[in-house]
């Protein structure tokens, strides 16, 4: 613009022929003045040289240092990121991506569960990315309600809390419970005074994995059997057994108010069921074939991975 402007006003020049003059002033092809220049018209012309060849070197040093510093792979490999994190619904997100989260990445990978990982602690992502590049993650504090925002909160069906001290689990519990009221809300305590407070502020379920881990290690010495097949059931690799729930409003109309043996013989796929939760909160183990399932039930049951794949598909749980 600076060219065109100054090509018309010094010589008089039409707009297409200013721009032309520009164009190959700017590039240094040099093909030719389009009319004779006047003496002010070198004059400028040599000023708008220096100024446009200082300019574009400036231009050219820059980008080649943007791309030797990987700050354009790092801008375009954000950019698919939050576009990824913008297209996800009904997705997990983990808020602490230390020992705890990264178990739980694990699991939900197994199981095909979307996911979202947040930690301020670039170490712990950078170290999982090793292993599973096609993480999706935010390098933040998670108390920050922007960066569960960013997350994707609002359209979140769950949120594990897995950060390493308890007040900052209350603060986010918090936060969440605001941000989506429906959202489950799992949280890790430290210590029993912190179960109380984490429920008051909103979590669904609290977890202390060293009480968990104690209780897991004195079972293997007095019941090492019943440890061991608990574990195979939650195992991730191979043909583990696996435990799902089917909701009553995810049965199919025909089967609905129907006995317990009409669900499990309708489309079998090798399932077995090993409990009913009634509406009021109670469970039924291994309940007898003639249970009437009615609204607000839920049938818990137990298989391989194939098997409870199909059906979840049969039930239109994909």
């Amino acid at each position: 613009m600076f060219g065109i402007i100054g090509f018309m006003t010094v010589e008089g020049y039409s707009f297409f022929d200013a721009l032309y003059m520009t164009v190959i002033t700017i590039t240094t092809i040099g093909y030719g003045e389009v009319k004779p220049l006047t003496h002010s018209g070198r004059i400028f012309n040599i000023f708008f040289i220096i100024t446009s060849f200082a300019t574009f070197a400036y231009a050219l040093a820059r980008l080649t240092r943007y791309v030797a510093s990987g700050e354009m792979q790092l801008y375009f490999k954000n950019r698919k990121l939050m576009s990824s994190l913008n297209h996800l619904s009904g997705h997990v997100i983990i808020c602490g991506f230390g020992r705890n989260g990264q178990q739980a990445a694990k699991t939900l990978t197994a199981h095909r569960v979307d996911f979202v990982a947040i930690d301020y602690r670039e170490k712990n992502i950078d170290d999982f990315l090793l292993e599973d590049p096609h993480l999706l993650y935010l390098k933040g504090d998670a108390t920050n309600d922007e960066i569960l925002k960013k997350a994707g909160i609002e359209k979140a069906k769950s949120l594990i809390c897995a950060l390493p001290t308890d007040a900052d689990n209350v603060f986010v519990v918090l936060s969440a419970r605001t941000l989506n009221p429906e959202i489950q809300i799992i949280s890790r305590a430290t210590q029993a005074s912190a179960v109380a407070k984490l429920k008051k502020a909103g979590a669904d379920n609290v977890i202390m994995p060293d009480k968990i881990g104690g209780t897991h290690m004195a079972t293997l010495v007095s019941k090492p059997d019943v440890v061991e097949f608990i574990d195979h059931l939650s195992g991730d690799e191979g043909e583990s057994i696996n435990i799902e729930s089917i909701g009553y409003d995810k049965l199919p109309p025909e089967i609905r108010d129907g006995s317990l043996k009409d669900i499990m013989d309708w489309k079998k796929t090798g399932v077995n069921c090993i409990g009913v939760k009634h509406k009021n909160g109670k469970f039924l183990i291994n309940p007898p074939e003639e249970t009437i399932i009615s609204e607000g039930m839920k049938v818990f049951v137990l298989g391989t991975r194939i098997q409870i794949h199909k059906m979840k598909h049969n039930v239109g749980e994909e």
